[in-house]
């Protein structure tokens, strides 16, 4: 009966668990095209259908018989099961905590902060292989990305100021590839790089919080917002603000449910929701944040591959019925690193161009015009 009913469960979760009801609850990924994760969807509901068809039809009587003749060995399988999973997750507790991927030992090296979660090493240079080019991330005092140590932002400046992740940050990509570099010199100004890899759009309006009174005469404030990413602002493994944008810590999670998450990133009704407001609110205060120090607020909504509707839907959301001003940038062939996720040095140029365009249209003349060149 146990067999029977669990076939019986993986049939009808195949069959309700239609491209309407997945798009509802696994969210658009960054790291695949949408092609690929509705190809990877439909084939794990018809291997659903195929393993509670072969549980009802073949493994239900055999499984049957088995018990029937050794009844013990029913009882010794389910504890020996019971204390796999209890062993695994506690080798795994042991060997890799679930946050300890933060402050791995990889480029460019992060360290550890209470409020944000992590931010990057400062005053250093590190140097990774990306697409088969040899990357250098220099960071100054302040921990901003600049292109050489002997150039470090000059806060007293007027100043372009950019926060973000990766995309914004420059993953793959030479200081001068860079979006805010890019930005920086079509517009003549100086910029400043806040971004840091793995953040959500709540972590980047933290730091930028926290590091905009630095600057004296910031000229605008470009933050960036990825329907692609949208899944990591429902994340509870890292500080993160929540409704009324309270600050809440992290929640440590074992990793056999770190792990689970990771292959069925399943998100409830409520969670969506939640970071719906969560993140149209985080915007609408970097808006107000900028503003209140006289600069010229942008969001840049960069779209790697052709939008499809869901992802139309979701940027819709968070951003027009908000009527929170942002510049979108579709982006369909040949955007990516080889052998990478994150957009090249030619995309991050109509990126750049986007920005560029837009500021030249909404800031005052004098802003511009006060600063002596790009660093």
């Amino acid at each position: 009966m146990t067999v029977a009913l669990a076939g019986i469960g993986l049939i009808v979760l195949a069959i309700v668990a239609n491209q309407e009801w997945l798009d509802r609850h696994i969210l658009p990924s960054f790291f695949m095209t949408r092609r690929w994760y509705v190809f990877l969807e439909s084939s794990a509901r018809i291997a659903m259908a195929v393993c509670g068809l072969g549980l009802v039809l073949v493994a239900r009587p055999r499984l049957g018989r088995w018990t029937a003749e050794r009844p013990a060995s029913v009882l010794t399988t389910i504890v020996a099961v019971v204390l796999a999973v209890v062993a695994a997750h506690l080798v795994l507790t042991w060997t890799r905590p679930s946050q300890s991927w933060l402050l791995a030992g990889i480029e460019p090296l992060r360290r550890h902060d209470a409020r944000l979660g992590w931010t990057f090493v400062r005053g250093r240079t590190g140097h990774k292989t990306v697409g088969g080019r040899a990357i250098d991330f220099t960071f100054d005092r302040a921990g901003y990305r600049v292109r050489t140590p002997e150039e470090p932002v000059d806060e007293s400046r007027p100043t372009i100021v950019f926060a973000g992740e990766s995309v914004m940050a420059g993953e793959g990509l030479h200081w001068d590839e860079t979006i805010p570099a890019q930005a920086g010199a079509l517009l003549g100004v100086q910029t400043a790089n806040l971004a840091v890899h793995g953040y959500g759009t709540d972590q980047s309006y933290l730091r930028l919080e926290a590091e905009l009174p630095r600057f004296q005469k910031p000229a605008a404030v470009v933050m960036i917002f990825m329907t692609a990413l949208f899944g990591r602002n429902l994340d509870d493994n890292r500080p993160r603000l929540g409704p009324g944008l309270v600050w809440l810590p992290a929640v440590e999670h074992g990793r056999l449910a770190s792990l689970g998450r990771v292959i069925v990133p399943f998100r409830r009704d409520a969670t969506v929701e939640r970071g719906v407001v969560v993140t149209r609110d985080v915007l609408g205060a970097t808006l107000a944040l900028a503003k209140s120090r006289g600069a010229t607020p942008l969001i840049v909504v960069p779209q790697f591959n052709r939008e499809d509707a869901f992802e139309r839907a979701l940027r819709r959301r968070v951003l027009d019925d908000a009527n929170l001003p942002y510049v979108f940038v579709e982006v369909e062939d040949d955007w990516r690193l080889p052998g990478d996720v994150h957009p090249n040095a030619t995309t991050a140029r109509q990126i750049a161009i986007a920005i560029a365009d837009r500021l030249r249209g909404t800031w005052p003349a004098t802003s511009a015009s006060r600063a002596p060149g790009a660093s």
